[in-house]
């Protein structure tokens, strides 16, 4: 079965799905280990490429991104932007 270039979802769209999921599992916790949990998941499993683009979304604004993820990019490891 084929995808429907209108129906999936482009990568920017993912990334935000994949860092609210990530929020979600951990929105239950005490909010310094929540914020914790977002950030080490993020910086263990996520590729610099990943990463990259999620800063470039939080800084354009974070549209559609949780306030739990917004709040744990300060403790992800950002890589350098690329050239």
């Amino acid at each position: 079965m084929s995808h429907d270039a209108e129906t999936a979802m482009n990568t920017d769209q993912k990334l935000v799905y994949m860092a609210n999921q990530i929020a979600t599992f951990f929105k239950s916790m005490p909010e310094d280990e929540a914020l914790a949990g977002v950030a080490k998941h993020i910086n263990d499993f996520w590729d610099p490429r990943m990463r990259r683009r999620l800063r470039e979304l939080i800084d354009a604004g974070g549209d559609g991104l949780l306030p739990l993820v917004l709040s744990a990019s300060s403790d992800v490891r950002w890589p350098e932007p690329a050239n």
